[in-house]
């Protein structure tokens, strides 16, 4: 179902106050495999990876069993802490994958191993490399759920979809998310999803989904040098505000998403 910005503004909002319910919450049943979420991320675009270990952190702190992985490259000590577990249990798994196949089976094994120890489930967050969308077939775990991060200028919307095209090509089924970042203002972040939406059903007939916004804060840059998540050393900040919502998006579809 086509989820639009609007329908998760309210993650951005102050919450209201809920009663507690005095029943017991439902058991969770242990998945056989986690969902993996394609994170498109280049081999030396920092601030993406920066994103994309922030967000792996804040899933964890939101009591998810979460894995970052992402192929390892002469680059890779460029963008991640160390391999292992950080923060919060938030993970980093690098790889020695060269091409797209190999990263499948990598981010596969991890959602199975992953799942025996995680009856209050997860994700497997997997940074692929944009161009090796290109080798993807239908089969490809990797795009089956994408969550791409977009800026609203108009060079970057271009890249995006012709991503969300290529993706769209191997898999009529794919879940495409859209986050937006590099915003001041919701406005701006609606208006540049908007556009990205529009001309992804005009041409594609295919729906996205919102996971929100991620705003131009600078914390992110801070975080960037410090290797420090954002939501541990700056929790209160904008960016950390922001993330802490779209973990919370993609959380709530990794319940339903979850491999029986």
């Amino acid at each position: 179902m086509p989820r639009d910005l609007g329908d998760v503004i309210h993650h951005f909002l102050p919450a209201s106050e809920g009663l507690e319910s005095d029943s017991a919450p439902p058991r969770p049943t242990r998945p056989a495999a986690l969902p993996i979420v394609a994170l498109p991320v280049g081999e030396r675009d920092v601030v993406r990876a920066a994103y994309a270990w922030n967000l792996s952190v804040e899933v964890a702190r939101q009591g998810a069993c979460v894995t970052l992985l992402a192929p390892s490259s002469s680059e890779s000590s460029l963008l991640w802490p160390p391999p292992g577990r950080g923060p919060v249990g938030a993970e980093v798994v690098l790889c020695p994958a060269g091409d797209l196949v190999e990263l499948d089976h990598a981010a596969w094994d991890l959602a199975v191993t992953r799942a025996a120890d995680a009856p209050e489930g997860g994700v497997i967050l997997t940074c692929v490399p944009p161009a090796w969308f290109e080798q993807a077939s239908e089969r490809s775990p990797l795009v089956r759920w994408v969550l791409l991060f977009t800026a609203p200028d108009n060079r970057e919307l271009r890249e995006g979809y012709a991503l969300i095209k290529r993706i769209v090509s191997c898999n009529r089924d794919a879940h495409i998310g859209i986050t937006v970042h590099g915003v001041r203002r919701v406005g701006d972040a609606e208006s540049a999803f908007s556009r990205l939406s529009d001309i992804a059903q005009r041409h594609l007939a295919h729906p996205l989904a919102s996971y929100g916004l991620l705003v131009d804060d600078l914390h992110v840059y801070r975080a960037i040098v410090s290797r420090r998540p954002i939501g541990l050393e700056h929790p209160q900040s904008r960016a950390a505000r922001a993330l802490r919502d779209v973990a919370e998006l993609l959380l709530e579809d990794a319940e339903v998403r979850a491999v029986a």
